[in-house]
This record gives structure tokens, C-alpha cells and sequence, in this order.
């Protein structure tokens, strides 16, 4: 009986065996197998190349198509995808692409579901293009998000940001990650590649320069969104900043490898931005030639390159100075990355690699992404001023509208964006919203007497002003207009040039409401003080002027908040280069009255709360509690009201700041109604990085937890025990 259950088992075991063979049969290779570990199948890829091969891998395409690995490379993507537009990211072949507002106007939504919806938006339309017989080009791996922090409102690149928190910004910078690469359990739609590790908030000498702070800044500050995007977004890819950290260019930084790598998990890309690799050599000057720069990039943890690296590859592979198995290590996290995104495994496996593959209707094109343009964009839109109601207007007492301004008749891209497949400018806007009811008049922008004389022969004059993102010059060279900023230029000022004609067209029409759409705040204090209106939303919309009709008419009311402080001149501002933040920078350490605070924004109806209350009477040092209110709208108008959660640290052994935002919530409630707001906080997010024991501490304290419409405007106040 007991040789027959033998021969019984090796039957069994011989028919797995030719099962198992069968299945491994269909694979010319081994790593084709996606029934291997991602190691296995890498390492056997690693001993089918030739070192020729793996060099040329470290560029941004790891194709090899001698033995059939396929590899995708990089695209764009802050606030759509980017295969056109004023960069020219599409070269001789743009392709549209739907188009979003700035990524500083997507977090004025204070929404990290509608930032979770544009990156799915933006990934379907990726694969798309990638994957559609008709197109066949551009990439998976999507630089996006920026989760730089917009600590001074001079930086060139402020439009990128989600402005000047770390915590708010780790929300949206998790939220956009976790839209880019989808919720499958095993492949990723597209791959979230986050820019610039770390601490790059200026353009001036940014090729050089060193951005200098402690160790508590930055892991609490400057890397924390970073570490978020990876710990909590996922996202196992990210950029190297341009400069340096107390002298070491982030290239080659330390940190790199042993704290991203080895101490948060980064276990994909690491590339450099474009050109830094060649500045490591000619603006650093940390290496004398290109071959110990490339040597020095390669062990430090980089194992994607933006610019011409071969020859430095080569010449340290010559000299010595790295071996093939820096390469084969560096290679890893690249191939990484391409296995989550299915690049090697048969398609019809991967669910995404039906997008495009099996349709041709251009998503763009499709009637609900261009509904969430439109919804996204009028989330965004922040209302700054509104005296005596003046807004929204009531069209039926206008006769005639005089849009005036630079930025009234167009839709301004900048350097990031792609090529939307159409643009409604706020001219447009206005007149698609009014038809033929209210006769809407504009004038030669560049002619301010003839704005003027229309301003006064209108009913109301709409002023819409702002910054141009690149300058308004196409060679991408000269950047004259001092309040102006872009990649490479800081801003000379904060006055709004256009604020002497706001002044002339409200000399003679006081019925003037002006719209500003920049990229990054304004010391706009005569608007303030005398136009009795006025809105704030950025640039880059292909819905911008229907989104702000919808608000100016009151088809939408209004709740985008900023997300940065607008301070009043730059007399409030630190130095430029002056990164270490305690020294009176953003709303957390400045104590001077700024123009608009952090988290400001006004609607059209008004809100009272009550009844604040918490779930337990302390928190303990592992835990959270939820903090409850009452939210009341008590205007006559339906809309959204975001309240937000600070904490001011009363006992703690180490500075903390005046007050810190960790909680918010976007709330619609009916006009007359009230909802009940339950905002979670966790002792985690009070933490502070000890600096002796190198980690994060929740310490036995009191906290004031202060719940309000901005950091200045504080509603309810409450003491809680942290034990």
C-alpha cells in the first residue's frame, strides 16, 4: 500500500514537473516569466546584457531590443500631460492633451480628491498615446508631482508648488501619486516621478548654489513630502534637485542612498534633472572631469541621466573608476519600475495596456474630462475681496462689460504645459455665459488709453491682470517684467505692473472688479484697499474663462483658499537665499501682518461654527482622536466651506512654530444648514525629529488645537493632552 501512495506521489510530482515546464516554456527568457519575483527576473535580464546595453539603459528609455526588454521613457505632467504646448515637449509631433490649471491653483482647491482625479485623468491619457496604434509615443514614468515647497513667493517656479506647507503639501503630493499610478494590487498605470529632491527654491545660480538648514528642517520641512509620496503615495521615483545641500550637490548627496534608499524604501528611479550631470563638473565644480562625476552619480544612488552621460560612463568604466557591477545595481531600481508598469510581462496581462490599444476616441475629446477642466478649475478659484456684495453679479442690471487686461482675451501656457486641444479665455468665457443679453466689449491689451475710455463708457469694467509664465518670450531668453518669474528667473518684485491701470480704470469707472491670474502671490495692497471686488486663480486652464464666468455670475460660489502667505511688500521677507525658515518665513514662523494670510479665501455665503468636541480628553502618543463640530452656513447662498485644524505646541522641549496646519476638510453645506465636520488627528503628525535619537518623537505635551477659515481666522480653540 505504501509503494503504491509512492508511485501515486511521483506521478504527481512528474506531472507538476511538465506543468510547471510548460509554463516556463513560453518564455524565450526567464525574465519574460511574470510568474517569477521581479529580482529573478531581473537578474537573469542583467546576464543576457551586454555592458553596451546596460550603459545605454541608464538613459531615460531602458529598451533593449535584441532581447526584447521594452522599457518607456518619461513625459511631463504638473497639471496635464505635456506632448506640446510653449516647451515644445512634443518636438515636431505635439499632441493635445487635456489641460488643467497650474499645480498651485489645483491645491487652491484644498481638495485631494479632485488632485487624485486630474493625475487619473492625466495616466489614462498617457497610456493613451502610448498605447494607441495612431500615436505610439511619449512615456509612462510622469515627472509629476512637484513636492518642492514654496517657502518665498520670489521663486521662479512657484507654479509648480503646492505652496508653502510640508504637511498640506504631502496631502496633494500622496494624492497626485496615487492618481498617477492607480490602484491596481499589482502593476502600476503610470509611474509617479516626483521633482526635485530636495530644497530647490530658487532660480538664480541654482546651478551652484547650496540651500543651507538643519537637520530638524529637513525632515520636517523641506524632505517631508518627499518621504510622504514615497511612504504613503508610493511613488518609487523622484527627481535630484540642481543644488546643493551644505556644499554637496544633491546629485551625488549622501542622503541619496541613506535615507531615500535605505531608510524610506526608494527602490526605483533616481534620475538627475536635465543638465546637471554636466554641471557637476562646470558650475559645482565638485568633479574635475566627467568621469568621476559619473562615477560619483552612479554609486551615490542615480541611475537615470536627463543629458549626454556616455562618455563619462565610458571613460570611468575605462578608468576604473566603477565597475559593470555598479551598472547592474543600478539598473535594478530602473527595471523596477518598468515591471510595475507591465513593460515585460505578456499585455494581455496588464489591465492598462487595453487604453488606447482597443479604442480611438481621443480621451481629451471626451465630454467628461473636459467637465472636470471645468469643475476643477472653478474649485480653484479663490475669492479674495468682496465688498458689499458685489459679487456675483446680477446680469440682468449690466447693459455692457468692458473686458480689459493683459490676461482678458487669452489663456496663458506655461513652460510645463501641453497643448490643450482648445482654450476659453475670459473674454470668451463672459460671452459664452451672457450671449447676446449684455453687449461684452474689449480692447487692444497692449492700449491703455483705449482701455480706459472703454472702462468708462461700460457698466462694469472686469479687469483681468497677472504675471506671464514665461515671460511672453517664445526663445525662452529674456525675462525683463520685474514682478515675472519662470525656471531660471527669480522675481525682482511682488508690485503688479498692471495695478497703475487698475488705478486709471477705477478713476473712471468705480464699478470695476478685477480678476488676478498669476502664478504665485502679489503685494497687491491699492487693489486691496479700493476695488471692491477680487478673485485669484492661476494660469493654464483650457476652461479657464467659463469656470470664472460661472463664478463671477454666481452659478458657482467660491471656496479655493491659498496656500501661500501674500505678504504686504518684500520688506517682510527674509534674504533669498536664507532657507532656514524659523527666521521669519511662511505663516508658521512670521510674525509681520501679511496682506492675505496662509488658507485665506472668502465665499458668497458666510459660515459660523460651534460645538467643537473632541472623542477623548487626551491622545495618546500612537494614536489619534477625532476633533467634531458644527458648521453652520448662515448666508443665503449654497456652497463649500474649508475648515481647517492648527495646533500650537504649549509645552514642548524643543521651538515649534506659532501654529502649524494638520487637518482640513472641504465641506458643501445648503444655505441655512448645518453639518457636522469630524477632523482626525494623529499623534504622529505632531511629532518632532529628535536630532539625538534620529527619529521622529511625540512627546508628552499640551496642545492647543484651533479650528478655523484660515491660519488667522480662528473660530473655536480647545487644550489637549498629548500622553
Amino acid at each position: 500500500m505504501a509503494e503504491r501512495y509512492h508511485k501515486v506521489g511521483v506521478l504527481l510530482w512528474l506531472m507538476m514537473c511538465v506543468i510547471a515546464h510548460a509554463g516556463q516554456g513560453q518564455y524565450k527568457y526567464p525574465f519574460q516569466n511574470p510568474d517569477l519575483s521581479a529580482e529573478e527576473r531581473i537578474d537573469n535580464a542583467l546576464s543576457l546584457m551586454t555592458l553596451e546595453e546596460k550603459a545605454a539603459c541608464l538613459g531615460t528609455d531602458p529598451t533593449v531590443e535584441r532581447l526584447g526588454i521594452r522599457g518607456t521613457s518619461h513625459m511631463e505632467g504638473l497639471h496635464g500631460l505635456a506632448v506640446g504646448g510653449p516647451g515644445k515637449w512634443g518636438r515636431d509631433h505635439p499632441v493635445t492633451t487635456t489641460t488643467f490649471p497650474q499645480a498651485y491653483g489645483l491645491a487652491e482647491s484644498w481638495d485631494p480628491g479632485l488632485i487624485k482625479t486630474v493625475a487619473e485623468i492625466e495616466s489614462e491619457e498617457a497610456r493613451f498615446i502610448f498605447q494607441n496604434k495612431n500615436y505610439e509615443r511619449g512615456g509612462l514614468v510622469i515627472r509629476a508631482p512637484n513636492a518642492d515647497l514654496g517657502r518665498d513667493p520670489r521663486w521662479g517656479r512657484t507654479e509648480e508648488c503646492y505652496g508653502e506647507d510640508a504637511w498640506f503639501n504631502a496631502k496633494m503630493t500622496v494624492a497626485f501619486a496615487k492618481g498617477l499610478q492607480g490602484d491596481h494590487p499589482k502593476y502600476w498605470k503610470t509611474a509617479s516621478l516626483m521633482k526635485h529632491f530636495m530644497a530647490n527654491s530658487n532660480e538664480d545660480g541654482r546651478d551652484s548654489s547650496s540651500s543651507d538648514f538643519g537637520e530638524r528642517l529637513f525632515r520636517e520641512y523641506y524632505s517631508y513630502p518627499f518621504y510622504k509620496g514615497i511612504k504613503e503615495g508610493g511613488s518609487r521615483a523622484f527627481m535630484a534637485a540642481y543644488n546643493a545641500y551644505y556644499g554637496i550637490p544633491m546629485a551625488v548627496h549622501p542622503m541619496l542612498k541613506a535615507i531615500a534608499i535605505q531608510e524610506w524604501g526608494q527602490d526605483g528611479i533616481i534620475c538627475t534633472d536635465g543638465g546637471a550631470f554636466q554641471m557637476l563638473e562646470n558650475s559645482h565644480h565638485y568633479y574635475p572631469d566627467l568621469e568621476n562625476a559619473a562615477a560619483g552619480t552612479l554609486k551615490a544612488g542615480i541611475n537615470q541621466y536627463l543629458d549626454d552621460y556616455q562618455k563619462g560612463v565610458e571613460g570611468a568604466l575605462q578608468k576604473g573608476y566603477i565597475k559593470e557591477a555598479d551598472i547592474d545595481e543600478a539598473l535594478r531600481g530602473v527595471f523596477r519600475v518598468m515591471i510595475k508598469l507591465g513593460m515585460w510581462d505578456p499585455q494581455e496581462m496588464v489591465p492598462y495596456a487595453q487604453i488606447g490599444a482597443k479604442q480611438n476616441e481621443e480621451p481629451w475629446l471626451k465630454e467628461d474630462h473636459k467637465k472636470a477642466v471645468r469643475t476643477v478649475t472653478e474649485r480653484t478659484i479663490v475669492l479674495l475681496k468682496n465688498e458689499e456684495n458685489t459679487l456675483p453679479l446680477k446680469k440682468e442690471e449690466l447693459k455692457s462689460i468692458a473686458v480689459l487686461g493683459s490676461v482678458g482675451q487669452d489663456v496663458f501656457l506655461d513652460w510645463y504645459s501641453g497643448t490643450p486641444p482648445y482654450t476659453i479665455s475670459a473674454f470668451d468665457g463672459i460671452k459664452n455665459y451672457l450671449k447676446d443679453n449684455v453687449n461684452v466689449l474689449k480692447a487692444d491689451s497692449n492700449d491703455i488709453a483705449s482701455q480706459v475710455e472703454l472702462a468708462q463708457k461700460s457698466d462694469l469694467a472686469l479687469l483681468v491682470v497677472g504675471n506671464h509664465p514665461y515671460c511672453n518670450d517664445p526663445s525662452w531668453k529674456v525675462c525683463d517684467t520685474p514682478s515675472f518669474g519662470r525656471e531660471a528667473v527669480d522675481r525682482r518684485s511682488l508690485s503688479l505692473e498692471e495695478e497703475e491701470l487698475i488705478k486709471k480704470v477705477y478713476e473712471v469707472n468705480p464699478n470695476t472688479v478685477v480678476v488676478l491670474v498669476s502664478s504665485f502671490p502679489y503685494a497687491i495692497n491699492w487693489t486691496q484697499e479700493n476695488i471692491p471686488a477680487i478673485i485669484h486663480m492661476t494660469h493654464n486652464s483650457q476652461e479657464m474663462g467659463n469656470a470664472l464666468a460661472n463664478v463671477l455670475f454666481g452659478e458657482v460660489n467660491p471656496a479655493g483658499r491659498l496656500v501661500q502667505t501674500w505678504p504686504k511688500s518684500l520688506d517682510q521677507l527674509p534674504p533669498m537665499m536664507d532657507y532656514d525658515i524659523t527666521n521669519g518665513r511662511t505663516y508658521m514662523y512670521s510674525k509681520k501682518e501679511p496682506l492675505y494670510p496662509f488658507g485665506y479665501g472668502l465665499s458668497y455665503s458666510s459660515f459660523s461654527y460651534h460645538n467643537l468636541a473632541v472623542d477623548q480628553k487626551s491622545i495618546p502618543v500612537e494614536g489619534e482622536l477625532s476633533i467634531e463640530l458644527d458648521v453652520t452656513n448662515t448666508g443665503s447662498i449654497d456652497g463649500d466651506e474649508v475648515v481647517q485644524l492648527y495646533v500650537k505646541h504649549i509645552n514642548s522641549s524643543v521651538e515649534r512654530p506659532i501654529k502649524e496646519l494638520k487637518g482640513f476638510g472641504r465641506v458643501y453645506i445648503p444655505a441655512g444648514e448645518t453639518r457636522k465636520v469630524v477632523i482626525p488627528l494623529k499623534a504622529q503628525d505632531l511629532a518632532y525629529w529628535d536630532e539625538q535619537k534620529k527619529d521622529f518623537v511625540v512627546e508628552k505635551d499640551k496642545i492647543k488645537v484651533m479650528i478655523g477659515s484660515s491660519s488667522q481666522d480662528i473660530r473655536l480653540e480647545k487644550e489637549i493632552r498629548v500622553r
